[in-house]
């Protein structure tokens, strides 16, 4: 009990002997469950205590859902330019150099080919840690592309979106891409080809304008935020209060919007479930 009979009044230990707690090692969701950070990351990043679904990117969406984490990532390098000397706090050139250094990746959405449950699947994932998952040019070439992979290839197509909506350094270039991508998913419409749409926290503005709403089958995450303008313009715009859950996924389910909620651990067996159902395969 020399602890709790100290005889030196103040803290006597050197600074260089403390011990600090790494960051990271806890997480603490917004129902003030507390989880440490290891348990989160096998739980594929999914609170225990409460469900909660922390955000995640492409690496591990990826990760989740090809077999072995091995897939071929498609036109990987395209990158966005600045046609429009776009400035606000900072010149957009420089906005994209900075947020390229600091996520490592070239923007909002990565195309990868690879299987999952052992049948080819043409996945393309939004990153939201790049400007808000925000909405350019270069999402939405990459989302047309990885849609000409599947109908040239006969490869099932999902798109799994987390995004701010357009990205406003691009103006109109941006919302050029809702109709760009919109046809491409009818061509593949066409082709027969399945289309699964995810939806992540958050899905808002021209991303559900557009790609994220028109899945052959449209599904979310638990607890995820969908909507086209958010909840407090909407508010401020019509003057009324909002029912309670408003534009959550388990409120569009309700209301005919998505067709099921999935829990990430579930996310594999899912699509490849509904897969099988549209294309009349054996279920895998």
């Amino acid at each position: 009990m020399a602890w709790f009979k100290r005889k030196e009044k103040g803290i006597t230990t050197a600074t260089e002997d403390k011990m600090d707690v790494p960051k990271g090692l806890w997480y603490k969701s917004p129902t003030g469950k507390i989880i440490d950070a290891d348990e989160l990351e096998r739980n594929l990043f999914v609170s225990p205590e409460d469900g909660f679904h922390v955000r995640i990117g492409s690496a591990t969406y990826f990760e989740i859902l090809f077999d072995n984490n091995e897939f071929v990532e498609l036109d990987k390098n395209l990158t966005s330019k600045d046609p429009l000397h776009f400035v606000d706090t900072k010149k957009y050139a420089d906005r994209l150099k900075d947020v390229m250094e600091k996520t490592k990746l070239k923007d909002a959405v990565r195309t990868a080919v690879g299987k999952s449950k052992g049948k080819e699947l043409v996945i393309c994932c939004m990153d939201f840690a790049f400007i808000g998952g925000s909405m350019g040019a270069v999402v939405g070439e990459k989302i047309s592309r990885g849609i000409n992979h599947s109908i040239k290839n006969n490869i099932p197509f999902v798109m799994i979106s987390k995004s701010g909506g357009a990205r406003m350094m691009e103006a109109a270039y941006s919302l050029m891409q809702l109709a760009k991508t919109s046809v491409k998913l009818a061509q593949l419409a066409e082709a027969q080809i399945p289309y699964i749409s995810l939806c992540t926290d958050p899905t808002t503005g021209g991303t559900t304008a557009s790609y994220a709403m028109l899945g052959d089958i449209n599904i979310s995450e638990p607890g995820a935020l969908i909507g086209f303008a958010g909840p407090r313009v909407v508010r401020d715009t019509t003057g009324k209060d909002l029912p309670e859950g408003f534009q959550t996924a388990e409120f569009l389910l309700e209301h005919g919007f998505l067709d099921f909620i999935t829990p990430r651990k579930e996310l594999k067996d899912k699509i490849n479930l509904y897969i099988d159902l549209i294309q009349n395969n054996d279920i895998r």
